[in-house]
């Protein structure tokens, strides 16, 4: 039998029902036989990155215990993905749902289809900001300067959501 390991996936959408996407997404990874879903954060609207001519972004951050390895769970993600409208026209453009593997235990992974820890994840706050909500204390310290790279949290707003916040067991601040 496969042991479960602790991962982290970063989650956003822009074009049509973000905060449905978003629901149904989690709710799909968490339905996967392998997969549950043991935190989420807040939602966060951040301005778009890379390609800025699109609608705003609402992003989250949740963690998941799976028995998946990493290669079998960035199939399931891309199948949710697919499942819910996903299509890649625009590097970075408007989507219905981009699911990221962000962390994956404390593996470092290169491979032509996987990156983990994803590459571009101490580059933006959208990521960042959302994950330390979720991250636990003892996953922390996977790499020198995280916390303090998290600090400014420039361009990220609370999306106030009350529904989404009370689902996922996070009380009104």
């Amino acid at each position: 039998m496969n042991t479960e390991t602790a991962a982290y996936l970063g989650l956003g959408s822009n074009i049509g029902a973000r905060e449905s996407s978003l629901a149904e997404a989690v709710r799909r990874l968490n339905a996967l036989e392998g997969v549950r879903v043991t935190d989420a954060s807040p939602l966060y609207e951040t301005d778009p990155v890379g390609y800025t001519d699109q609608p705003p972004f609402l992003n989250m951050v949740c963690r998941i215990v799976t028995a998946y390895s990493p290669e079998a769970l960035l199939e399931a993600t891309l199948g949710i993905e697919r499942e819910l409208g996903r299509t890649r026209d625009v590097r970075w453009g408007p989507r219905t749902i981009d699911i990221d593997i962000l962390l994956y235990g404390d593996a470092t992974i290169e491979t032509p289809d996987l990156t983990v820890p994803h590459p571009r994840l101490a580059e933006r706050s959208f990521v960042l900001v959302p994950l330390m909500d979720v991250l636990r204390e003892e996953e922390r310290d996977w790499r020198p300067g995280f916390r303090e790279r998290v600090v400014d949290g420039a361009g990220v707003r609370i999306w106030n959501s009350s529904s989404w916040r009370a689902a996922f067991g996070h009380s009104e601040s």
